[in-house]
């Protein structure tokens, strides 16, 4: 006999949730796991109906209709009505920014001065943050975090499984992006710079022109001191990182644009609510865009998004992914499954919605190889539902990193 819980249980929220604690009550060290399902969401290709996920020392071994697996006596089962890839944020502050919100769980911007991209995330995160746990519960196994849009360079992102050990066991990639901001949020408080737009380029322009000053002079002389600000601008410089900027109005998207054109970098868009008034330039330049969370709300700058921007993107054929963003206020961030229902809900098709949390954020972020679909030899990140992923009345009841169940939360 296996210690798996007939699938008909999952239907009783106490059944479903004594199933879950029976799983966790075997010993942690075991090295394999199967999940079962009704439908398997393997974003590599068709769905799996009567499927199965074998995973072996934190990888994924083998996934297959129940009849092309066979399940030994006594393993460790775990039954769901269906299952996904672990979920990607693709843009977020958490594990910076607390929930508590209060200034000593608020790292995720200095504003002591407009620049700085030298600020590592790793340096700032913490990965017992309970806003870590809180959206680990939800579904989410990878985050793409750091420096908010904030700032005209507010500092590196960092990409990290929600495993919450330390930053250096969890990261998947310690400096992923360095970030920055082209709209209101870089205008500065209280008079002080950097202003107004043509400013904030003019002093973006400057600041990488110093860096290839930077660079031709270390080429000459390796002694000369290292400049933490001009290495980190170096990497965009050598395209060995992306500039994410955030960027709202379509005059300020153009502005990104325009940049990275003249010193040759790769860019990410973010937020981008005006997109739909600029696409066949965005096209041309073949970015990807991290779009604003789909609930976002609509005022200021951000007062032309839509909730029909993912599904526009889709049609054009745009690199898209999902995020939570920048939250101001408690608890600090959104959760990624709800955005994507949303645009589910206002015609992203719902195979999309699901790829731009998992697959297409993975292909974005350059994490592919790793996560975002089930597929064998990929890390075994995946997410238990009692029912559709979308529908409002199922719930996440187990999510699992690395081939460990990690959240038995019924959420």
């Amino acid at each position: 006999m296996s210690h798996a819980t007939p699938l008909r249980a999952l239907l009783g929220h106490a059944t479903r949730t004594a199933a879950l604690l029976a799983v966790l009550a075997l010993p942690l060290e075991a090295q394999e796991l199967f999940v079962r399902a009704r439908l398997l969401h393997t974003l590599a290709g068709p769905k799996v109906a009567d499927g199965i996920v074998h995973v072996r020392d934190g990888k994924i071994a083998k996934v297959g209709h129940r009849s092309q697996i066979a399940i030994p006596s006594g393993a460790r089962v775990l039954d769901a009505a269906e299952v996904t890839p672990g979920l990607i944020d693709a843009h977020s502050v958490v594990g910076l920014a607390g929930w508590l919100n209060v200034p000593h769980d608020q790292d995720q911007v200095e504003r002591s001065t407009p620049m700085q991209p030298e600020l590592r995330a790793i340096d700032a995160f913490h990965s017992r943050e309970p806003l870590v746990g809180w959206v680990r519960s939800l579904g989410v196994t990878t985050l793409h975090t750091g420096h908010a849009p904030l700032a005209l360079l507010s500092g590196q992102t960092m990409i990290v499984k929600t495993r919450g050990r330390t930053a250096e066991e969890d990261s998947l990639r310690e400096l992923a992006m360095i970030a920055g901001c082209l709209g209101d949020d870089a205008r500065g408080e209280g008079g002080k710079g950097p202003g107004t737009r043509a400013k904030r380029v003019a002093l973006l322009r400057q600041e990488l022109l110093g860096a290839q000053a930077y660079l031709a002079a270390r080429e000459k002389d390796p002694a000369k001191p290292r400049e933490l600000k001009k290495e980190a601008l170096a990497l965009l410089l050598r395209r060995e990182r992306p500039l994410l900027l955030t960027a709202h109005r379509a005059n300020d998207i153009l502005n990104a644009l325009r940049l990275a054109q003249e010193f040759s970098l790769e860019l990410v868009l973010d937020g981008a609510s005006e997109i739909a008034q600029v696409l066949p330039q965005v096209r041309a330049a073949g970015c990807g865009v991290i779009l604003h969370p789909t609930m976002m709300r609509h005022r200021g700058e951000t007062e032309s998004a839509s909730m029909e921007t993912a599904a526009l993107l889709h049609r054009e054929g745009l690199r898209f992914a999902l995020q939570s963003g920048y939250e101001s206020y408690v608890p600090k961030t959104r959760v990624v499954l709800w955005e994507a229902a949303m645009a589910a809900a206002y015609g992203l098709p719902r195979e999309a919605a699901l790829a731009a949390i998992t697959s297409d954020a993975a292909r974005l972020l350059r994490i592919e190889a790793r996560v975002g679909s089930l597929e064998v030899g990929k890390d075994a990140d995946l997410v238990l539902f009692d029912g559709d992923p979308f529908e409002t009345t199922s719930h996440v009841i187990g999510v699992v990193i690395d081939g460990e169940l990690v959240s038995d939360e019924v959420r």
